[in-house]
């Protein structure tokens, strides 16, 4: 087999002590330091009077243009640098310039504010009606009018951006460090080992049952001698946040994160009644994977084992041929920009100690990503490639656009990498035998069961550290009892509620980083899966309508877009449809059972 490639970071810059990056680099930095004198002169900040002069068009004209400009810009850098850390947490130069540019970018964040305030008390409709570049950035605008409404005063604006670097995001690293180094000393086979914490969360899908037991207890038992530190950087962040929540005047924690992620409440009341609606759905396939395995109740440490035919059978290669085929059963586009991930080495496919655990996409520059991987040979695996180059290719479909129109909701970013995680599932279905339907379908339940069942736990949990981080800082204990709460709550009779993981609060990433960061997930399995329903239906002038949805995704509300495939985002009945599609699964999951 192949030694699994690592990604080629040298096409974007020769290295990072390279003369082109430093020189990116410096011109990121003096093009923000340009920003203030531009600002100044053209007074950039919250006007006493709504009245849009002719003046003050030229003056947005210009304004929008050099933010374009540095956010391609700053785009480019920090990802550059934030790959070498996601691959090698130990690395001293990346660490250290990942380090200096999120100083560098502090006062840009303090310009964007000045910008919002600056066009939320302008008159929106006047500015629209006499700019072109305007009604461009129309979204833009529109979001800025919103944002402005809630902003505090320019001093403490101000104050918020420099602090974070040292209080949220320094939180935010310290969390992503620890559990990146973090190395897991485990007995296997008669053997005692130090395995990366990414290398045993994977032997979650061993075929071998001990295996997974023993990884399971070995995961818990690393993370409780984590807990300290972590609880504290988990209690230092939400702090911040419910801190700025309200001296914004946000009604709860909520309310801001369904303006970022172009939703309303309506959106997301149907979407979680619907899921709530679905758990004994998710109930019968856990209990059916119970049997499968031997048991009456499925413990965590089994929630990911492998059942059917296919078990570790995708290396690499095979893995990525897989899903160029599947996707070329949809279109070339899409298959040959598959291919051309691979070939141009945009993907880094193995585990290792110092790499982040999981897998995610980041677009590097315009219509080029890079693609991290914890790749294992399960079919899983194979289903995560995909659900990843999706990404990638959005990120495609959005090259033409401008800088600030390629800003993507979490809501919307989901789309196109559930709808090609459903193509490769599909496209393997339709060439199984009973024995690796099972285990397909296996691979899509876990999948959605994640993104309906778990994330709605994470929510809930979510929901109550910010209540009772209102009052006071949380124990370890407590944020372990919150977690084991929710789970309960949401898996049900599904799982044994005595082997469940009270430390997924220190496992995920997403608590540290943006609130309520997991519900678009979920909206974005159900608008993918949606959109995968409609294609079926009518694959006729499908595709193209598709491309300049992902193209569109930075311009519009999701009802919006969503109105252009008849799909009211707001019904409970569309939320339905779409997880009917998950019980059409189910039903034929436990009919394959014994």
């Amino acid at each position: 087999m192949a030694e699994m490639p690592e990604w080629d970071m040298s096409t974007v810059f020769p290295s990072l002590d390279s003369p082109e990056f430093k020189a990116a680099f410096a011109k990121a930095k003096s093009g923000i330091d340009e920003l203030g004198p531009l600002f100044d002169r053209h007074a950039v900040r919250r006007r006493e009077t709504s009245t849009v002069q002719p003046e003050d068009v030229t003056a947005f004209e210009e304004v929008i243009a050099s933010l374009n400009r540095l956010s391609e810009l700053c785009s480019t850098v920090g990802s550059y640098v934030r790959m070498f850390v996601a691959t090698n947490a130990a690395h001293d130069l990346a660490q250290s310039l990942i380090s200096e540019f999120r100083v560098v970018v502090i006062p840009l964040g303090q310009y964007e504010a000045r910008f919002v305030a600056w066009v939320g008390s302008m008159d929106v409709e006047s500015l629209l009606a006499a700019s072109a570049v305007a009604r461009e950035h129309e979204f833009v605008v529109r979001q800025a009018a919103i944002r402005a409404g809630h902003q505090m005063s320019p001093a403490e604006e101000e104050l918020a951006i420099a602090l974070a670097p040292t209080g949220l995001s320094g939180w935010a690293r310290l969390h992503n460090d620890m559990t990146s180094l973090l190395t897991v000393a485990i007995t296997l086979d008669g053997e005692q080992k130090v395995l990366a914490m990414s290398e045993v969360r994977g032997l979650a899908n061993s075929p071998d049952a001990e295996t997974r037991r023993t990884a399971y207890e070995a995961e818990l038992q690393a993370w409780k001698g984590m807990e300290v530190p972590l609880a504290a950087a988990l209690n230092g962040i939400k702090g911040f946040q419910r801190t700025l929540r309200d001296r914004r005047r946000w009604s709860d924690d909520v309310e801001p994160t369904l303006v970022s992620n172009s939703i309303d409440r309506a959106t997301l009341e149907a979407m979680q009644a619907a899921c709530v609606e679905s758990f004994p759905d998710f109930r019968r396939y856990l209990r059916a994977k119970a049997r499968l395995l031997g048991g009456e109740k499925l413990a965590w440490a089994d929630l990911f084992a492998p059942v059917g035919d296919l078990t570790s059978s995708y290396p690499w290669e095979r893995a990525a041929e897989y899903v160029e085929g599947g996707f070329r059963e949809y279109s070339d586009r899409l298959a040959d920009f598959a291919r051309r991930t691979v070939t141009e080495k945009w993907i880094d496919w193995p585990s290792h100690a110092g790499k982040v655990d999981g897998a995610f996409c980041a677009s590097i520059r315009p219509g080029e990503s890079r693609v991290l991987l914890n790749h294992d040979g399960s079919f899983s695996s194979v289903s995560t490639l995909a659900h990843e180059l999706g990404h990638a290719y959005h990120n495609l479909c959005l090259k033409d656009r401008l800088p600030l129109q390629r800003h993507t909701p979490s809501t919307l970013a989901e789309t196109a990498s559930i709808f090609c995680e459903t193509l490769i599932t599909e496209a393997a279905l339709r060439e199984a035998s009973d024995g690796e339907r099972l285990a397909i379908l296996e691979a899509s339940l876990q999948r959605d069961c994640q993104i309906v069942v778990d994330i709605h736990s994470r929510f809930l949990f979510e929901k109550g550290v910010f209540e009772r981080r209102g009052q006071r800082e949380l124990s370890a204990k407590e944020f372990s009892d919150l977690m084991l709460d929710a789970q309960r709550q949401t898996y049900g009779d599904g799982l044994d509620s005595d082997k469940l993981h009270p430390y997924m609060w220190a496992v995920k990433g997403h608590y540290y980083g943006p609130t309520f960061y997991n519900y678009p997930y979920t909206f974005g399995l159900l608008f993918g899966l949606g959109l995968y329903e409609r294609y079926r239906v009518q694959p006729d002038g499908f595709h193209a309508a598709y491309d300049d949805l992902l193209s569109s995704t930075g311009l519009a509300a999701a009802a919006t877009l969503g109105a252009r495939f008849g799909i009211d985002t707001r019904s409970i009945d569309f939320c339905r449809g779409s997880l009917d599609v998950i019980r059409r699964a189910v039903n034929e999951f436990e009919a394959l059972c014994p």
